[in-house]
This record gives C-alpha cells, sequence and structure tokens, in this order.
C-alpha cells in the first residue's frame, strides 16, 4: 500500500475504531493486558501479523502510543489501538471492556499479561511488595477474568490466556508473594477452564521461565533463557492446537514435574 492510500484511509477512519473486517479481509479481535513492552509487545506484534485486530491495554502511555504506532505503520492501517489502564484500577473494567469490544467490532481471544516481580530475600517480610504483587498479577487478573468469562461462554466460543509462570507449580523460599500471586492465577485459571469448556471455550496457561524482559532483573540466577519473541510464537502455536498449559522454554515442564514431585521434607531444605 502506498503513502497515499495510508493517508486517504486514516483520514476516511475515526481514530478510536478498526477498519470492519470483510468476508475477504477476515480479522479476529483481541485484547492484550500488559501490552507495551517484552511478552506483551511481541504478542501484539505477533497477533498483527496474523491479522488480528488488537486493543492493547498498559498503564504506560508513551510506551503503549509507542507499540500502536509501530504496528500500525507496519501494516499500513490502524489495527491497534491504545488504551491506557492501571490492572490494579479493578472499577474500570467493565466499562473498558465494553469501549473495546464496542471498538474492535466483538472479541475472541482475551490475554493477561501484566505483572510484576518485586525483589526480596528469603530473610526478608515485606507486606507491601506481596500485596502489590498479588494485586496485578492475581486480582488485577480475576477483575478482568470476570469480565471476560461470561461473554464468550454467552457467545460458546473465544479463547482466555493467562500468562503465569514456573514459579506458580511450587512455594520456594525466595519470594513466597511472587510465587503465592502466580499459582493463583493459574488455580483460577484451570477452574475457568472446567466451567468454560463445556461451553466452547478454550483457556490456556502459560508458564514461561526466565525472559529476556526488564522483570529478570529481580532474578538473581538465570538460565534457559526465552526471548519474548520465541514465546510468543510457542503461545500462539499453543492457541492452534488448543493446549491447556504450556511451558516456554518448552524443557521447563520437565523441570517442573521434577520439582513438583520432590517430598516436602527434602523440598524445604533447598535454597531456590
Amino acid at each position: 500500500m502506498n503513502k497515499l492510500m495510508t493517508n486517504i484511509m486514516e483520514q476516511s477512519m475515526p481514530a478510536n475504531k478498526v477498519p470492519a473486517a470483510t468476508p475477504l479481509l477476515p480479522r479476529q479481535r483481541a485484547i492484550i493486558i500488559g501490552s507495551a513492552r517484552g511478552l506483551g509487545a511481541a504478542l501484539a506484534r505477533h497477533l498483527a501479523t496474523k491479522g488480528y485486530h488488537l486493543g492493547l491495554i498498559d498503564r504506560n502511555p508513551d510506551l503503549l502510543n509507542a507499540i500502536c504506532t509501530e504496528i500500525n505503520t507496519a501494516n499500513g492501517a490502524i489495527v491497534a489501538l491504545p488504551y491506557v489502564h492501571d490492572a490494579t484500577s479493578y472499577g474500570e473494567v467493565p466499562a473498558l471492556m465494553q469501549k473495546i469490544m464496542a471498538d474492535l467490532g466483538g472479541l475472541d481471544l482475551f490475554i493477561y499479561n501484566a505483572g510484576i516481580l518485586l525483589p526480596t530475600t528469603p530473610t526478608t517480610y515485606e507486606f507491601e511488595k506481596d500485596r502489590q504483587m498479588m494485586e496485578v498479577n492475581a486480582l488485577g487478573a480475576m477483575a478482568w477474568f470476570n469480565a471476560v468469562a461470561p461473554i464468550f461462554q454467552a457467545l460458546g466460543s473465544g479463547q482466555i490466556v493467562g500468562i503465569s509462570s514456573v514459579a506458580a507449580d511450587r512455594g520456594r523460599v525466595g519470594n513466597p508473594g511472587y510465587n503465592a500471586s502466580k499459582a493463583a492465577m493459574a488455580t483460577y485459571l484451570e477452574a475457568l477452564r472446567n466451567r468454560l469448556t463445556r461451553h466452547g471455550v478454550h483457556v490456556l496457561t502459560v508458564k514461561p521461565g526466565f525472559m529476556d524482559t526488564d522483570m529478570l532483573k529481580s532474578s538473581p540466577r538465570t538460565f534457559w533463557v526465552v526471548s519474548p519473541e520465541q514465546a510468543a510464537s510457542d503461545i500462539f502455536k499453543a492457541m492452534k492446537s488448543r493446549r491447556q498449559t504450556i511451558y516456554t522454554l518448552g524443557r521447563w515442564g520437565l523441570i517442573m514435574l521434577i520439582i513438583k514431585h520432590i517430598p516436602s521434607v527434602i523440598f524445604r531444605r533447598l535454597s531456590f
């Protein structure tokens, strides 16, 4: 598409709308929470190449506008719309959900990627950090899942993806608050899956290991680091095959299977 045609399209479309899908150009619609950087941005880019219209949500307006501009420029049309929102502003969720669906013309996929990891040590106990992690990683997810689930249930279709962590699989000494927040999300997603599968809705739990994002700075020891782009590709493949739970990198699945079966009397003596 040349520059003139792009300018004509942009002038003829409202800035808060995406072009309507047509039989010749079908488009699925997705919302991504936590989409301005790292895995969220990688997912947005990946889904845009697969023909999705995107409602991108993040609390950082500058980074959010930048990723939307990048995607829209690459596509030669408005396919990504920005919405500024903090995941802990739970009361905003229902109205914002309805607005985005109206702007996109519906919804097929919802991804909750917002998350924080606040550093601590095995000898410190800091409720304020635990509270913040629980509010973003678990309660924020629940607020959005509660808004999305009944819509997909009524439609009899749709996909929900939650980004949990390998940290959800066992309570380790390093960061109990983070472990608990990600375990809460994983268990909530399992319960949603058990409710919604019978209604034709697919629910995917994603458990990354170490990922090359800003969050990695809070991890003192890292190995098997996956890029956000590789993780996004793994997640998309899992969505298409309707997997229930995936680890990325995949080898984490075997490691966590072993860790989950270590007897507690031994596990509690370990230092990780």
